[in-house]
């Protein structure tokens, strides 16, 4: 494949490419930097690490061909068509979740492979060609964060080793099976055994009551942390 964008959500449990591929991606990108100024010196430009990118697409969801209403649409680069709405509602439904979607772009001299946040979604049906929806779509590069451990040895600091991302979206609840315990729920639903305590204090459980817990039941879970 020469040139394709693909959109996912969840560590790719859902996707889709885009059906009508854009005549150009906008990307764009701006610097942190300040102009100060300087006792006897005028101003100086100070350069900070650079803002987030930022990538904007103009394209539309062509209506699907029915038996009926033969369409020819040699544009169509996926093989797998959805309705207009499927995608409309596919984005909504992603960007409500308010978690980072995934864009991937493979064009002819460059890859994007970048987790994003999606900053607006505008659409409306075209009016030259019924059933089909016109869009445009603005995303912002995302970088997972959390807190680092530093360790000074000899005067040199030492970070930890920084974990994968994960862009899978946390689950809210998890019902209890034989052998678990909060700590192993905590490890297995959060990526941190040592957050048992929160799940305990979140339902209200008491301590003789975390030594057995029900088969079945139902624990809301605190949040998942962005690259836990």
């Amino acid at each position: 494949m020469s040139y394709g964008i693909w959109l996912s959500w969840n560590n790719q449990k859902e996707g889709f490419d885009l059906p009508v591929l854009p005549a150009e991606i906008g990307v764009s990108v701006s610097g942190d930097g300040g102009e100060h100024e300087v006792q006897g010196g005028g101003k100086i430009n100070v350069i900070k690490n650079r803002g987030l990118k930022e990538y904007s697409i103009e394209s539309f969801f062509p209506r699907k061909p029915s038996l009926f209403i033969p369409i020819v649409q040699p544009y169509v680069k996926t093989e797998f068509l959805l309705s207009p709405k499927r995608y409309v509602e596919s984005i909504m439904r992603w960007w409500e979740s308010r978690w980072p979607i995934r864009f991937v772009y493979v064009g002819s001299t460059m890859q994007i492979n970048t987790p994003v946040s999606i900053e607006s979604f505008e659409w409306r049906e075209s009016g030259g060609t019924p059933g089909d929806i016109e869009y445009k779509l603005k995303l912002k590069e995302y970088r997972f964060y959390s807190a680092q451990q530093v360790k000074v040895e000899n005067n040199t600091v030492k970070k930890s080793a920084e974990k994968r991302v994960d862009d899978r979206v946390p689950a809210s609840t998890y019902t209890v099976v034989s052998g678990d315990s909060l700590w192993k729920i905590a490890q297995r639903a959060l990526g941190d055994g040592g957050r048992w305590r929160e799940i305990q204090a979140l339902n209200g459980i008491t301590d003789a009551q975390t030594k057995s817990l029900k088969i079945g039941t139902i624990l809301k879970l605190p949040a998942v942390k962005a690259n836990a």
